[in-house]
């Protein structure tokens, strides 16, 4: 329980210290950016390190890394998908989720991370 309450509460300074951050930028569009996953990653990691100590923290950050690498990719077949070939959102989606895949555990196999 006690576990929660400071996830709640380290998330949510987090994220507000992000928002205001992001609010003070131009353009505006940066809110939404800092306001999202950066700011729950470093809530996460802060427990991580308290709970678990740096070396397990430092494994979770590395499967973020390749995490957001996989996501970048799995962005850039979708729009191929759309693009190019003129798929509908829902399959391109979908076929897209392979690369995720693919990406995301390759780089987790081929360079470790995992705590």
């Amino acid at each position: 329980m006690t576990e929660y309450l400071v996830r709640f509460v380290a998330g949510g300074l987090i994220v507000s210290a992000f928002a205001i951050l992001g609010d003070m930028l131009r353009p505006k569009s940066f809110a939404g950016l800092l306001g999202a996953a950066p700011s729950v990653a470093l809530a996460t990691l802060g427990i991580a390190v308290v709970q678990h100590g740096p070396q397990y923290a430092a494994a979770a950050s590395w499967t973020m890394i390749y995490g957001a690498i996989a996501l970048g990719c799995y962005s850039l077949a979708v729009c191929q998908l759309l693009m190019r070939f003129r798929l509908g959102a829902l399959p391109a989606t979908i076929l897209a989720f392979a690369v995720w895949f693919v990406v995301a555990f390759g780089l987790l196999a081929g360079l470790g991370g995992a705590a």
